[in-house]
């Protein structure tokens, strides 16, 4: 695995925390800051469109906030979110998703979310373990990761430690996993927004990342807004090596991966190298997407994935109540 310097950078050198007291292995500085960002994220929840449980699994590592949808005999599917994105970023797939699947959505420990880590920093190891203590809880086996961006190489992450647990991968334009950034001026306006935060940065940067910025709800926007603005974030790049092509091929198991059209991350040049990095490998560019292709092209993006999920299923899926 290699160091790529841009997304070393991307430590943000300092975070929104950084000249303030913060009680240590706090995302948050104070209550006031950690009960307003709380009631955005259940105010995002409001849009999960599906019937859930918010769940709080404690492990060696921490509190996991887990956000739990779909028939309780349907096969796991476990969601990882972007960076400072909170399992809220799922709101326009959980119904689709949670139709058939038994879906847990976890909040990232390190930074702005529900869940708390008991220590910091966690290293890459630590937080596989952090999320296998958390599939040995629900007993879950089979499993299919599902992760966007830094979330993608999270989810790679697990299965390359843990791949016997794993069934399938779907990774949305995930970062360093396959190459470096499309478009890495254009990845400042995150940095921008994380080092002096306000209402026309946090624009900015979703005019950035998203073909459809009006489609992202203003609920979620605030809460995102709100991550930025209060959140102290421990994003733990320096541990977020690139796989090497060794490491990859090790993954016999199916991997779908998808990317906008118009993503600063990955271009069609990434997802062509990725045939020659994965055993099985399927590879798709939506239209008119960015990097938030999980919001820009919900549908396209839902229907992908499904079908990826449903392809040699033959279980049974009956529908059990909550």
């Amino acid at each position: 695995m290699r160091y790529i310097p841009i997304f070393l950078c991307l430590l943000f050198l300092s975070t929104s925390c950084a000249t303030r007291k913060r009680p240590e292995y706090q995302v948050f500085c104070n209550t006031q800051e950690r009960a307003d960002y709380f009631n955005a994220y259940d105010a995002t929840l409001q849009l999960w469109d599906a019937p859930f449980l918010q769940e709080d699994v404690t492990t060696s590592y921490g509190i996991a906030h887990v956000v739990v949808s779909g028939p309780v005999t349907g096969e796991p599917v476990v969601l990882f979110h972007g960076m400072d994105a909170s399992s809220t970023m799922w709101y326009p797939n959980a119904k689709a998703l949670s139709r058939e699947y038994r879906v847990y959505a976890i909040d990232f420990p390190l930074e702005a979310g529900k869940s708390i880590a008991c220590r910091n920093p966690l290293d890459s190891k630590q937080i596989v373990a952090f999320y296998n203590e958390i599939f040995d809880h629900y007993k879950l086996d089979k499993i299919t990761l599902v992760g966007a961006s830094r979330g993608g190489w999270m989810a790679t992450n697990i299965a390359l430690l843990s791949g016997k647990r794993v069934k399938k991968l779907v990774l949305l334009s995930p970062a360093q996993t396959i190459g470096g950034l499309k478009s890495p001026l254009k990845v400042l306006s995150a940095v921008k927004l994380k080092l002096l935060p306000n209402r026309k940065r946090l624009e900015h940067f979703f005019d950035t990342f998203s073909t459809h910025p009006e489609n992202i709800d203003a609920r979620y926007k605030e809460q995102f807004y709100l991550a930025n603005l209060y959140g102290d974030s421990n994003p733990q790049y320096i541990n977020m090596l690139r796989f090497s092509q060794k490491e990859l091929r090790t993954l016999s198991f199916p991997v779908l991966i998808l990317a906008g059209d118009h993503d600063i991350v990955n271009s069609q040049k990434e997802l062509d190298k990725a045939h020659g990095l994965f055993q099985n490998v399927e590879t798709v560019m939506i239209k008119d997407a960015g990097h938030f292709l999980s919001i820009d092209q919900s549908a396209v993006v839902n229907q992908k994935i499904l079908d990826f999920l449903n392809k040699d299923q033959h279980a049974d899926h009956s529908i059990s109540a909550f």
